[in-house]
């Protein structure tokens, strides 16, 4: 394993890291007498493999059902100095209330303290609300640093850039978990500033979010060849200093291997990228034009500021990798998922809409009238009725 210093925090980070979203029994709390043993000892064996290969910083949340319960249980086995434990707690309407969650987090871990603890899900501006406001839980979270209970503060985050940087820039937060990756660099703006701020950069589920990259179209697979296309985004993200580490949330030990291959050739990851990537720009340049891949986003408005909320931005994304690399039903997936009510996949898919209102809101973009055609194109190509496709 290879690892960076995770900014300020200076912690030495893998850089992979063991995410905890997909080995627990239940996305709800459940009696630890519930727990199948089979599966209790899937978990053991997760944290055996990633641990003898060097992966030693463990995340997991609140919000992921029995995980933390799972892994308190799993840990009692191996040194506490053995292991980076982070949680995350999501923002709360009172201190008192987001501090009883924590406690239940630390209590669920059999811990005293977190080495990274993260504020979660800083989404929307009613949670970044209760975060930053006087009295809020980011006061709450730093007395808890102050007593020693958590080591290191950071938050996570799948909001607008915008706000991204609005929190970063407040200097309270020593690491940050963003998506960023090959599919996606719409967050650019906001690991600039996180390195200006020297915080670790934690980029989140690189695999899955990055195109359900686990089982990858044949075109991209052939683009990428001689590496899978997993190895190939984890090189992509990891040949940029600014980023530290990399999610993977393992629901069984062979999960790690890909990555830990990809580690291993992380000293020369630009080169070893060079050919798969020149070849995935020719495909983009075929369906979008030379600047397409550098000029695209230029100018479109976050997707509350657009006609029917609309997020135009995503869309023409997954459009411009289904198209480019065949990733079209991680597109259909995500597409179907969105909506201007959910902070997760924030922003609604193609509904009717004024033309000319839309243009007028898409002036700063030099594709304009070709994004009025993707949004059409998009609606067809990524309809709900072909969802299970």
């Amino acid at each position: 394993m290879k690892y960076r210093r995770f900014g300020r925090t200076e912690i030495n980070m893998p850089v992979i890291s063991c995410g905890g979203m997909r080995y627990q029994d239940k996305w709800d709390d459940v009696p630890w007498d519930t727990i199948p043993e089979k599966g209790q000892k899937n978990i053991e064996a997760i944290m055996a493999y990633a641990l003898e290969n060097g992966i030693n910083h463990i995340e997991t949340a609140r919000g992921y059902g029995s995980s933390e319960m799972q892994l308190g249980y799993a840990l009692k086995q191996f040194p506490r100095e053995s292991f980076i434990l982070q949680t995350k707690v999501a923002p709360q309407k009172t201190q008192s209330e987001f501090l009883a969650i924590f406690d239940k987090s630390l209590n669920y871990l059999q811990q005293d303290y977190a080495d990274l603890f993260a504020l979660h899900g800083l989404n929307s501006e009613e949670r970044i609300d209760f975060a930053l406001r006087p009295g809020g839980c980011l006061e709450a979270a730093l007395k808890l640093k102050e007593e020693g209970r958590i080591k290191h503060l950071g938050f996570s985050t799948h909001g607008s850039t915008k706000d991204i940087v609005k929190i970063i820039n407040t200097g309270q937060f020593d690491y940050v978990n963003l998506h960023w990756y090959f599919t996606n660099q719409l967050n650019e703006a906001a690991i600039e500033a996180a390195t200006q701020q020297d915080m670790g950069v934690f980029i989140i589920s690189p695999s899955d979010k990055g195109g359900h990259l686990y089982k990858p179209p044949q075109k991209l697979v052939d683009l990428c060849a001689p590496l899978h296309p997993m190895a190939f985004n984890d090189l992509f993200c990891l040949a940029d200093p600014r980023v530290h580490t990399l999610s993977c949330g393992a629901a069984e030990p062979s999960n790690f291997d890909i990555h830990i291959e990809a580690a291993e050739q992380l000293d020369d990851a630009s080169a070893t990228i060079a050919p798969a990537l020149s070849r995935i720009l020719e495909e983009v340049k075929k369906i979008g034009g030379p600047d397409w891949y550098d000029t695209w986003y230029h100018g479109i408005p976050d997707w509350n500021e657009l006609p029917q909320k609309i997020n135009v931005k995503d869309i023409v994304r997954l459009w411009t990798w289904a198209k480019a690399i065949d990733i079209v039903g991680f597109g259909r997936w995500r597409y179907n998922m969105m909506s201007a009510d959910d902070i997760w996949v924030p922003g609604n898919p193609v509904v009717d809409f004024d033309k000319t209102e839309m243009l007028t809101h898409l002036k700063g973009n030099p594709y304009s009238e070709k994004l009025i055609e993707i949004l059409h194109e998009s609606r067809e190509l990524f309809a709900k009725k072909e969802a299970n496709a």
